[in-house]
């Protein structure tokens, strides 16, 4: 299996649960290039881990990072954020 065969490449933003537990779940997110994931709110924490591409991570604390293959930011909870990407994206969302 592979990750990139969760999403088509015909979609801004797609979404593909991976794996739930009883207390959270992992989900693939794919973000083309250009696209944005609009601000949104997670109620608990995550970890946003990026398997390939080049995308900006930004939350309303002022938080700017740009993420690449390999790179991860902890997603604090109930603080707005929101993903720019820059080249096709993939990454992982554990929470």
């Amino acid at each position: 299996m592979n990750i990139k065969d969760l999403h088509q490449d015909t979609k801004a933003i797609s979404t593909a649960l991976i794996f739930k537990t009883t207390e959270g779940n992992v989900t693939s997110i794919q973000i083309l290039a250009g696209e944005q994931l609009k601000e949104h709110i997670t109620k608990v924490p995550a970890l946003l881990v990026c398997l390939m591409g080049e995308a900006i991570f930004e939350n309303e604390n002022g938080i700017k990072l740009t993420l690449t293959t390999g790179d991860y930011v902890d997603i604090e909870p109930n603080t707005k954020h929101w993903i720019n990407a820059k080249s096709n994206s993939n990454f992982i969302l554990i929470k």
